[in-house]
């Protein structure tokens, strides 16, 4: 009898959760839902999945995708080559980003990237609901931190590899002000947590991703937003916490394709180098830190790149996409 009615109780969920997706702003097959995530420090929070099936009977791969800082998921060409490859894709906007933002919000806001464990979480839940039993974890930038996070704390996940484009496994700066002066604001956020500090106030990173300057792309603006926030002390220290915990303990098991550009540019002015390099991280950096993870790592060096590797120029994301689909194959994953 109890039996039966967990049937019926999994059955009804599985109903209600179908019935609240919606069409999704990029349209084509795009769906979304919202996903509440209960209360935290700032108010009622929660997190968005957004997925497209993909039209071919019987398939059971899944990949899930995790966007950056200052970032939602809008990569739809990179979404639309997994679906077209019989694999459906899934993203997440975590909360405080994007599509999960509402108007008690604080855009960005962390205390411990542990926090979006349940994001993720919630997001594999709706995947294995649908039948996905072949899972695959992407993570961009602050996105990779937290997917190498997560897959550090959580053995035991049904995710089968982990796809990193440009992680951000330690901090662009020099050695007194990695060492020293960002853990120690980033330890002032124990004590006062909405403490800021500026990040400065180029915008030439956004320029080389918008059609209307020197890129390819549009999106929302008040989602990814054009000049850097200020940044809270909270969120250095919960950066912080996660590099350290990473660098001391990272068992990654399953295997990971670590991405990155290679090359980094500097500077708050656009250049034409700008459209050839990551204007955002250390790639030496995350080379170093990123073959750490795990006993299986491939690392794959991408002439020309940008931060975001998949908004870059077409030859360039061409080979990210192979790159990505022959280490699926390789590895067994799909």
């Amino acid at each position: 009898m109890k039996k039966l009615l967990l049937t019926v109780i999994l059955a009804i969920a599985a109903v209600a959760a179908a019935s609240d997706w919606q069409p999704d702003i990029l349209g084509d097959g795009y769906v979304m839902r919202h996903i509440d995530q209960g209360t935290d420090y700032s108010g009622p929070v929660r997190s968005t999945v957004i997925k497209k099936e993909a039209d071919c009977p019987g398939s059971h791969k899944g990949i899930l995708y995790v966007h950056g800082y200052n970032d939602y998921f809008f990569q739809k060409e990179m979404a639309d080559r997994f679906v077209d490859s019989c694999i459906n894709f899934y993203a997440v906007d975590l909360r405080k980003y994007g599509r999960s933002i509402t108007d008690s919000t604080t855009m960005f806001e962390a205390r411990d990237l542990r926090e979006y464990f349940a994001d993720i979480d919630s997001a594999l839940a709706d995947m294995a609901r649908e039948g996905i039993d072949t899972v695959a974890l992407m993570g961009h930038s602050t996105g990779g931190l937290i997917c190498s996070y997560y897959m550090s704390e959580h053995p035991e996940s049904p995710v089968r590899g982990l796809i990193l484009n440009s992680p951000f496994l330690d901090w662009n700066f020099n050695g007194f002000m990695k060492k020293i002066a960002i853990p120690a604001f980033g330890s002032l956020g124990r004590l006062f947590p909405n403490l800021s500090i500026s990040q400065g106030g180029g915008s030439a990173y956004q320029e080389s991703l918008l059609k209307k300057y020197h890129g390819e792309w549009d999106y929302n603006q008040s989602w990814k937003v054009f000049k850097p926030r200020k940044v809270k002390s909270s969120w250095t220290g919960a950066i912080s916490k996660a590099q350290k915990n990473l660098r001391k303990n990272a068992d990654i098991k399953v295997p990971i394709l670590l991405m990155h550009s290679s090359a980094s540019v500097h500077g708050d002015k656009w250049t034409p180098e700008f459209q050839h390099a990551d204007a955002v991280l250390n790639v030496k950096d995350i080379s170093a830190v990123g073959r750490r993870l795990g006993p299986d790592v491939t690392e794959d060096t991408i002439d020309g790149g940008l931060h975001d590797l998949v908004l870059s120029a077409s030859p360039v994301r061409e080979r990210v996409y192979e790159d990505m689909f022959a280490w699926l194959r390789q590895k067994h994953i799909f």
